[in-house]
């Protein structure tokens, strides 16, 4: 994988938009396999935060099922 964050291939979120307010975030689906996912701020791509897979894919499992409360 690149060191380049801007040459990567981010996703975002399909909650992303204006009906679903502005906080999104981006992650590198090619990372899940090479063992770091990158995880940055959609609105304001600096920083990233970075996750083993497993704990990417717990993350996203948790998401689906609903079991974060809505801010």
């Amino acid at each position: 994988m690149t060191t380049n964050p801007a040459a990567r291939e981010w996703a975002k979120s399909s909650y992303s938009g204006a009906e679903h307010g502005s906080d999104c975030l981006e992650w590198v689906p090619a990372a899940v396999a090479a063992g770091t996912v990158p995880v940055r701020d959609s609105k304001n791509p600096g920083p990233e935060l970075r996750f083993s897979p497993h704990a990417w894919t717990a993350f996203v499992g948790t998401v689906r099922r609903g079991g974060f409360p809505e801010a």
